[in-house]
């Protein structure tokens, strides 16, 4: 079971590694020009969505398609994620991890049973017929099933949490709230469920907690930190410049391929956010509304008067726990050097788990 899921921790990172430059592309073209960023620009803050919900999906797609089917693999991945793209209305990061390897390895198999009977001089017409036919079959059937199953699990996810909220088990929301943010599904958290509760509680008290679980820059920072001190190849040489862009841009979804790329990970992310949510839940913290974009100094902005302790401090308990914690498991289960390095020759490559 820890080799399947070392496995796969590997080919998760295979598929986002290779693709760090533009998510920090992404990252510092939303950290500067969104309307709430360093210097806002109405035009370049126009291709912020179009690069999160389509030019990074396709992208790992492209990616996994490739490492199970060499560039025709990638061409299938990156077609099939177009349609779970369409098929939802949240970034497809997760589909695009589904479909993109899974529609290479079947098209894999196609070839692999046809491809001797293609009499010869037919080779190029079969290659992009076949490709084409069953792109289409595949895209259709991502638009349809994968693309909407994928935001009913956000949805199911938003409805979990709530109900955590709801019970009074704040701490243990950050059980869902940490897997579903790397999953690219921190708006659907924050802007769907935890944001509107927390407009209600701050009416009543004028400060609310709810705006505090999702958006806490802290364990992000910690867990970048110990990629710079305990990790290795370019996770360690890109988490400074992500580190940046995350606590003071406030683009907390620079530090999810991190994670990705080493799901154990999670627990530091998990020791960072539920200390912080305990100390928060002691001290009564809250802030006034929902900091945007997540950094430190949209923090300060929305402190209420006398609060800045309990945030504050909050905030700078997550990074050392989520930073100790993280320095811990890279070292004890450090990132193997595949994991952050693409591989080139993949045209023999198949699906993790998958005969």
């Amino acid at each position: 079971m820890r080799e399947r899921l070392q496995s796969w921790g590997g080919f998760l990172a295979s598929m986002v590694i290779p693709n760090l430059g533009a998510f920090i592309a992404w990252g510092l073209i939303t950290a500067l020009f969104i309307p709430t960023g360093w210097i806002p620009n109405e035009r370049f803050s126009a291709l912020v969505g179009p690069m999160i919900l389509n030019l990074l999906p396709i992208l790992i797609g492209y990616t996994g398609g490739k490492l199970i089917y060499g560039h025709r693999g990638g061409v299938m991945g990156a077609l099939v994620t177009v349609g779970v793209i369409v098929g939802a209305d949240i970034p497809q990061f997760l589909g695009a991890m589904i479909v993109g390897p899974s529609s290479a390895w079947l098209l894999k198999k196609v070839d692999d049973a046809l491809v001797d009977s293609v009499p010869i001089g037919f080779e190029l017409l079969y290659n992009n017929f076949s490709l084409g036919i069953l792109g289409t079959i595949l895209t259709l059937i991502a638009l349809v099933i994968v693309g909407p199953a994928v935001e009913t699990v956000s949805n199911a996810v938003g409805a979990l949490v709530q109900g955590m909220v709801d019970a009074g088990l704040l701490p243990l929301a950050d059980l869902l709230i940490e897997p579903a943010k790397v999953l690219f599904l921190n708006n659907a958290i924050n802007l769907g469920v935890l944001a509107p509760l927390g407009a209600a509680a701050a009416e009543e008290t004028g400060r609310a907690i709810h705006f505090l679980l999702e958006t806490n820059p802290g364990p992000g920072l910690g867990m970048l930190l110990a990629y710079w001190v305990a990790g290795k190849g370019m996770l360690k040489d890109s988490a400074p410049g992500a580190a940046i862009i995350h606590f003071l841009g406030g683009i907390h979804e620079i530090y999810f391929p991190y994670v990705l790329a080493h799901p154990i990970m999670i627990l530091a992310m998990y020791a960072g956010g539920i200390l912080a949510d305990i100390w928060f839940v002691i001290f009564d913290a809250g802030l006034v509304a929902t900091p945007s974009p997540g950094s430190i100094f949209a923090y300060l902005a929305v402190i209420p008067r006398g609060q800045h302790f309990p945030v504050l401090g909050g905030v700078t308990l997550a990074i050392i726990a989520s930073f100790v914690a993280g320095v811990v498991i890279l070292r004890a289960f450090p990132v193997k050097e595949e994991e952050h390095e693409e591989v080139e020759d993949t045209s023999t490559a198949s699906v993790p788990g998958v005969a």
